[in-house]
Parts: C-alpha cells; sequence; structure tokens
C-alpha cells in the first residue's frame, strides 16, 4: 500500500447506483485527475481497511477518502473530495465546519435510502480504456 501515499483514492459502493453516478459526477469535475476509484466490495479496498485495523463488522458502506495516508468518511469524505473538484464545488468544504455528528445524521439518512430512492446496480461498472487507469480493481 506504500506506493498509494500520495494518492487520492474514492472508495464508493459499488452496488448503489447513487454512488456510481457521484464517481461519474466527480470524474466530469477533476480535469487533472486526482482521484482514483476503487469499490468497497473489491479485494484492494477490503485489503487497505483491514490493513487500516477496523473492525470488519464496521467497515463503512458508502463513501471512503484515502488522502495522504489517512481515510476519511460519510461527510467528511464528501467534503474533503468536493473541494479538489473544478467550478464552485470547493465552496461546500465550509460545512466541515459544522459538527460531523450533525452532518454524518443527514448523511446516514441519506445512504439507509439509497437503495430504495436511487436502485441498485445489478452488475459491475464497466471501464473504457480512456478511464482504466482511474480504477483500481
Amino acid at each position: 500500500m506504500n506506493k498509494d501515499n500520495g494518492a487520492k483514492i474514492i472508495f464508493y459502493d459499488g452496488n448503489c447506483l447513487l454512488c456510481n453516478r457521484s464517481v461519474e459526477f466527480i470524474i466530469r469535475r477533476d480535469p487533472d485527475k486526482q482521484f482514483r476509484f476503487s469499490h468497497l466490495q473489491s479485494d484492494y479496498a477490503q485489503r487497505l481497511l483491514d490493513d487500516r485495523s477496523l473492525d470488519k463488522s464496521n467497515h463503512p458502506d458508502s463513501i471512503v477518502l484515502y488522502e495522504k495516508g489517512s481515510l476519511y468518511f460519510k461527510s467528511t469524505a464528501a467534503l474533503r473530495i468536493a473541494r479538489h473538484l473544478s467550478g464552485l464545488w470547493p465552496i461546500l468544504y465550509i460545512f466541515v465546519l459544522i459538527p460531523a455528528f450533525l452532518r454524518d445524521g443527514l448523511y446516514d439518512f441519506i445512504a439507509r435510502h439509497r437503495y430504495r430512492w436511487f436502485g441498485e446496480v445489478k452488475s459491475c461498472r464497466l471501464v473504457d480504456q480512456a478511464m482504466k487507469d482511474r480504477f483500481i480493481i
């Protein structure tokens, strides 16, 4: 895992349509290709999370940002991602001033209902050749 210490890797729920659409949204607003992506169900993600001594029963199920050797979860991950995107999205980072337990309450509510509201992906995302280097399997 040492080779990724400077990387920004977004781990997302590969079965969640909202999460997959969020990845597409980020890719369109990441012209410098700062982010790489891997779904949480991948062996790579599981190894990284296990290496960080996270309790397996408490593994995240929606979004994780791995940045400069640290892991960020839920709304903190989303805000840290937003601050690196093109356009006005970095302005959202100001919400980091709101305590995480409040931000994560809203995040958890959406995460709990994401399959019902947005749908579920039944097969793995197909990555075209132009995007292949952005995804870690």
